[in-house]
This record gives C-alpha cells, structure tokens and sequence, in this order.
C-alpha cells in the first residue's frame, strides 16, 4: 500500500509532463538543493546505486532532474511488451562483476526517459549522455539553465521506491560563458520549488564547512522557518578535521531541523575517477560510522541506506496527509479549465446555417446586455465603482450642472461694459428708464456661453457609450473572434457618431431657444420694479426717514441734473476737463475710441446694480432650464435612440451571408488556448482516476 502511495505521485507528475502542462498541483515531493560541489550528485548516485549522473567542474545540473525510483524485485515480468533498448541488446552496465549485487541478474535495472518512451536504457553510461544531450538541446552548451525538468524513471531491486527532484548547485561568481545573473536564475528556480508547500528540502551540506554558512540551509529556511519539511544530510564526514565530528548538528544544537540530519560518506574524486563501485563505496561508509568512535553508538542512523529509508518514510507518511487536499485541487482545477472550454466553445468548422445563427445571438445577447447596463438591472452590478448609466447620471447631475451652474456672467461683464451698452442702447437720447433692449443685448450673450458645456455634455456621453461598448467587448466570445469583435466595434461608434449629429443640433436649438426669446414674464424672473427696490436697499440701507429717502431716490430717477455734479464725474466728465484750462467756448473732437470713463452718478450706479440684478435672475431661470433639458436631449436622441435602434443597424450591418464567415475566424489564441485547455483536462482527467484508484 505505502510504495504504491509513492507510484500514485509519479503516476502524477507524468499525467502532467507526458502532456506538457505546467503542472497545477502541488504534488508532495522531495527537492534536493546545496551548493555547487556539496556532493549533492554522490548522495543521489549512492541512493540509486549506479554512477548515473553527469560530472565535471562547473555547474552540471542545468535542469531539473526529476529521478523517480521504482522498487521492482529481481526476475519480476515487466508489465510492458519486450524492452527496447538503444541500439543494443541489454548488458551488465560496464562495471566488474564484483561490483553487480548478488541476486541481479541481467535486465533487472533499467532506466526510461520520459521523453523517449517505451526505450528502456540499461546501460547506465548511456543514461548519463542521454541526460548530457537532452540538457543541451534545451539549454544550449554553455551553462546557462533551464527550468524544464527531465523525468527520469529507474527501475531496480535495489532501491527504495522514492522520488527525488535535484536542482542545479547553488553559484555565487558566473564563470567562463555563464549568464551575468546566473546566481539570481539558480536562486529563482529553487525557489519556485522549494516554496510549495507540499515540498519536502533535502539540504545538502559538506560537514567540512560551518553549517552556519550553508547555501542549502539558508535557502531552506526562507521558505520554512520552523524547519519542519527540511531534512538535511552532512556530506564529506570522512574529510573533517581530527577529533572534530557532527554530534552537535546529529542532535540538533546547532540548526535544529524537525526531520533531522543523516550523515554519509561519499565517494572522493580520486574514486570517482577510478571508477570505484558504488557497492563498496557504501561498504566502506558502513564500516566508517561502525567504526569511529563519535558515530558507533548510532552506526544504524548513518550513511546512504538509512538516508534512503527515511527519505521513504518520511515521503510515504507525507503523501498520506496531502492526498485528500491533492484531491480536491485536481477537481477544482478540472471543473476550472471544462468551464474555460465552455467558455471558448467548440471550434467552428461548418459555415452557413450555424454561424447565421451564432451571430445572431451574439448581436441579441450584445443589445439586450447593453440596456440592462444603461438601465442599471446588470446581474454583474460593482459595489466598487460607478458603471454604465450610473455614469451617464454623474455627468448629467454633477459634472454638466456643477459646470453650469460654475458659469459667472459677470466674469466677463464688467461694470464699465455694462455703462457702455446702456448708453449705446439709448442712442442718442439719454434713457429714462433701465433700458431692456441693453439686458437683452447682455442676456444673449451670455446665454450662448451655455453651449459649449451643453455639447461638452454630449461628448462626455459619447464617450460612456463607448467605455460601455468596450466593457462589453470584453466577453470571451469577441476574444474567440476578433473579426466580429472589430466589426462590432466599428458599427457601433458609426452609429454613435451618427446619433451625435442630431444630438448636437437638438442641444444647440435649445441655448438657440433660450438666447432667441428672452421672457421676462416668467413667474420666476425679478421684475424691474422689484430690482429697483431691492438695490435701493442695498445701497441706501439704513434711511432715517424712510419718506425722505423714498422721495430723494425717486428725484435722482426723475430729474438726475436736479442737484449739480461735482466737477470729472459722469459719463462724459473725464473727456471736458484737462489739466489746461481751455478757452470759453473751444471744444475738442471726441477720441477716435470712446469708452465710459470717469466717476459713476448715483443714478448710474442705481441703472448698472439694477441690471446685473435683472441678468443674474434671468441667468439662472436658463441655467436651471437647460440643467433639465440638456440631458433630455441627449438621452432621447443619443442614449434611447442607441438602446432602441442598435440592434437594427447591427443585424443590419453583421447579419449578411458574404460577410459571416469573415465575421467568425477564430484568433489563434483561441485555438492555442482551447488546445491547452483540452490538454489540461486530459491531464487533471487522468490524475482524477489515478488518485481515485487509491
């Protein structure tokens, strides 16, 4: 029960690769990292038991290797139909015959790549080119890395079932053709390993080196703190100083580590280069820890064979606990990328009657969606921000009618052109009463002002039926066909553009309105005789004798000259007096540019206050009326009339046989995509059976 646990895993992470997905499952599986030279390839090649992997200077491991470990006892039949090897027949690996365990026989170990399936490889050597090869094809042969793994599976009586993911060896310093950052890619790549929870970190260190400055270690304990799925294992004992030993690290007083530490001796490179066997290698670690004095009490807890038992135990008892959580994530991953395929749809191969069909419930499906989003009844309504007629309503009540309402008359009027009309629009005899035909003079132009907000209104409203417009483009289907979605577009804004021309015209007739009839007998508007009464307030406020002041009011209206001017006051006073005393009788020609100048008589002051009085009442009875107006216009004949009509004009447009199978080639990200999708389902579909067999 407990190996098969481990073959489930490997039946896993092959369902992933075989169809070469980036696997979205956190499967639990154990990651061996340390520093370049810590001996990492030894521990995995004692493990095993067969020289296996690459070796040389520099970074070796370039690639994930990820070595699944398959314990088959000797004799067993295998499964497959006869073995097919690379080019020869099946051979003792090249090694004397000493060095072959007692109860193999031939063919009894081999190794597959999962990229050359069926090929059983039982020459050993052959492996190691193999991996050699398949590292430059993907990296190149400088030692720049790759983190697309190579699924290696060895098969043999002696080995734990166990899988094992080795990563490239920690570097500080690129050499010779190594990228700049090579340290900052290696670093990355772990990692992305080591970071999954479900991963348990074999740390490899040399014991000749202070633990405290263990890349391993140090790395593993970024990611797990507590050192609760680090396992570390002490390389290179053998090499320590005299009288030195790891007894401290064993029981945790230096680093202390949940899972332990595991010491081994490897073999040296002079072993290595007289191809020593593994098999006595690890005789020869057994009989070092039986025989030192640091390490005889606890010979059983040392070297390889222990590491590999525990390095099962600990994977088997970690399998049994992610299972069920494994589970659950391939189903939710599963029903995740089926409604990713719904979404894409089935790929389109037959025309005529289908795809008439199929963009007639696009356009119908389109309009209905963009009239729940003016009106406001979308099932997708956002607790975040505004959206669709909600921002039409902001800019119809606060950025058109703040706008509006923001608009001063008087920021252009002044007082002074104001003295100026109404003597103009008296010709040439002095008005006797607050002349209408200047306040209308006046009005107009100020009305006209009004009609650059009111089309700025307009614009702003164009451009929310078009952010509209592009949410909806969004949906998956205009991603599957980007023709339709560009055509769409297209028809779209032209039918905006053109629903603009009448819009424009409408508000522009409604400022037209307002300048061309100026009523002063609307019920809102302040009549002459109340102005008069409400400045002459403002100006005489507190009169001792209210009859007295009523009567002096009156006399400076009625007969203005009653009372004699101080001297370079009035209208014309600045132009009759100079500071050289003329002649009696001599007269100079008015300037060419005559403006109103000089000092105001009581009685113009009274005229100019009561007609700004009159502009500002009037003023605002417009404002208020094209506040309410300006966005009925525009929602009759831009916002209603699109909501209405839209859906004509796009079957119009889209809903002809010549243009439909135009409209609907596919993007090639769609096809891409629903490629992946199908793949992934394949693979989680799989992965689903494999773990429901368990």
């Amino acid at each position: 029960m407990d190996t098969t646990l481990i073959k489930t895993v490997n039946k896993l992470q092959d369902a992933f690769a075989t169809v070469g997905v980036q696997n979205p499952v956190d499967l639990p599986q154990i990651i061996v990292i340390g520093s370049q030279s810590s001996g990492k390839s030894s521990v995995l090649e004692n493990i095993v038991g067969r020289d296996f992997l690459p070796r040389g200077t520099g970074i070796v491991t370039r690639r994930p290797l990820v070595l699944q470990l398959i314990n088959r006892p000797a004799n067993e039949t295998p499964n497959n139909d006869t073995p097919k090897t690379n080019g020869e027949t099946p051979k003792p690996n090249g090694v004397t015959k000493d060095t072959k365990p007692k109860d193999s026989k031939e063919g009894d170990e081999w190794g597959e790549f999962l990229h050359i399936p069926g090929q059983k490889f039982y020459d050993f050597d052959k492996i190691r080119e193999e991996i050699v090869k398949d590292t430059e094809l993907k990296t190149g042969k400088n030692a720049g890395i790759s983190s697309q793994p190579i699924n290696l599976r060895v098969y043999s009586p002696n080995v734990l079932t166990l899988t094992l993911v080795d990563l490239p060896g920690l570097t500080k310093v690129p050499v010779g053709d190594q990228p700049k950052d090579i340290e900052k890619q290696i670093r990355e790549m772990i990692l992305k390993y080591i970071t999954k929870p479900n991963s348990i970190i074999l740390a490899v260190t040399p014991a000749n080196t202070d633990l405290a400055n263990s890349d391993g270690l140090k790395m593993a304990r970024e990611v797990d703190p507590e050192g609760s799925r680090t396992i570390g294992v002490l390389t290179k004992v053998d090499l320590m100083d005299q009288g030195t030993d790891v007894v401290d690290i064993l029981a945790g007083r230096i680093i202390p580590l949940r899972l332990g530490y595991v010491p081994v001796v490897n073999r040296g490179q002079k072993d290595i280069e007289t191809k020593k066997a593994i098999t006595s290698a690890l005789e020869n670690e057994r009989k070092y820890f039986e025989d030192h004095p640091a390490y005889k009490s606890k010979a059983q807890y040392c070297g390889t064979p222990f590491l590999a038992r525990k390095l099962n135990m600990i994977l088997m008892h970690h399998i049994r606990t992610t299972l069920p959580e494994i589970k659950a994530k391939i189903q939710a991953t599963l029903l995740k990328y089926q409604n990713e395929l719904l979404t894409l749809g089935d790929p389109i191969n037959d025309g005529g009657h289908n795809h008439a069909n199929l963009v007639l419930n696009i356009i119908t499906e389109f309009c209905s969606e963009f009239r729940t989003i003016i009106d406001g009844n979308s099932n997708e309504l956002s607790s975040f921000e505004l959206a669709g007629g909600a921002r039409i309503s902001f800019v119809f009540h606060e950025v058109y009618s703040n706008g509006v309402k923001s608009i001063d008359p008087f920021d252009q009027v002044k007082d002074v052109d104001i003295r100026t009309i109404l003597y103009n629009s008296s010709g040439s005899s002095p008005a006797l009463f607050v002349a209408t035909t200047a306040f209308e003079v006046i009005i107009r132009n100020q009305i006209k002002r009004l009609e650059e907000p009111s089309l700025k209104c307009v614009t702003l409203v164009y451009d929310e039926l078009v952010r509209i417009l592009g949410q909806l483009l969004q949906k998956p289907v205009y991603k599957r066909f980007p023709g339709l979605k560009e055509k769409f577009y297209s028809v779209v804004i032209n039918f905006y553009k053109k629903s603009m021309v009448p819009t424009n015209k409408l508000v522009q007739d409604l400022v037209s309105m307002e300048a061309s009839y100026i009523n002063t007998a609307h019920p809102d508007f302040i009549n002459g005789h109340t102005a008069m009464t409400v400045i002459n307030e403002k100006l005489n406020p507190k009169p001792i004798n209210p009859a007295d002041n009523k009567r002096n009011t009156l006399n400076t209206l009625i007969n203005p000259l009653a009372e004699p001017e101080p001297a370079n006051t009035g209208f014309f006073g600045s132009f009759f007096t100079g500071s050289k005393k003329k002649k009696p009788g001599v007269m100079d020609a008015p300037p060419p540019v005559l403006k109103a100048t000089g000092n105001l008589s009581e009685r113009e002051i009274m005229e100019t206050e009561v007609i700004k009085l009159l502009i500002q009442s009037y003023y605002n009875i417009v404002k208020k009326t094209l506040v309410d107006m300006v966005p009925k216009a525009v929602m009759l004949n831009l916002v209603y009339h699109a909501k209405e009509e839209l859906q004509r004009e796009l079957l119009q447009e889209l809903y002809k046989a010549d243009v439909l199978d135009e409209l609907l080639k596919e993007s090639e990200f769609t096809q891409q995509r629903r490629k992946e999708c199908k793949k992934m389902i394949e693979a989680l579909q799989k992965a689903d059976e494999i773990v429901s067999a368990v």
